[in-house]
């Protein structure tokens, strides 16, 4: 599925309209540059799910979880993790778990991941400053129903 959103309140509306039919244990995994909208995304996402701290990049603390919503959000950025592995965290105790995980920079843990996921790839649009392309890409069947979904809810 691919779209266009011209204004940082559209890339949020995204995550906003995702959000309702998020369960626990899916996994969104972010895919784009920096300053691309993943952030942004996910405040959207965030708030939607009840969410009332502000939403802020994970990019020094790895994950932020933010658990005062109708399900738990784990917020990760696995950036820092270039160099090194994703082994020792216990990631997988997140994605197990009784919430919603999302995942910036997914390819710096990809031997962690599990196989049903939900990838969303976000790139700016040389035409708009805040204008920006979105992919959605789903793998597996809980991934792919939550992607069927999202279109009805889309259109």
């Amino acid at each position: 599925m691919e779209f266009q959103t011209t204004s940082a309140q559209q890339t949020e509306t995204v995550g906003e309209k995702l959000a309702p039919l998020l369960q626990a244990g899916d996994v969104l995994l972010l895919e784009g540059d920096l300053g691309a909208g993943k952030t942004t995304f996910t405040r959207g996402l965030a708030r939607t799910l009840g969410i009332s701290r502000a939403i802020k990049s994970p990019t020094f603390t790895i994950i932020r979880e933010y658990r005062d919503g109708r399900l738990p959000l784990f917020h990760m950025d696995l950036y820092r993790l270039e160099h090194s592995s994703a082994d020792d965290l216990g990631l997988e105790e997140y994605f197990d778990g009784q919430g919603v995980s999302v995942i910036e920079w997914p390819e710096f843990g990809a031997d962690v991941l599990p196989k049903d996921v939900l990838t969303i790839t976000i790139k700016r649009q040389s035409t708009s400053d805040e204008g920006r392309q979105f992919t959605l890409v789903a793998q597996g069947p809980r991934s792919e129903a939550l992607l069927v979904q999202f279109k009805e809810r889309w259109v």
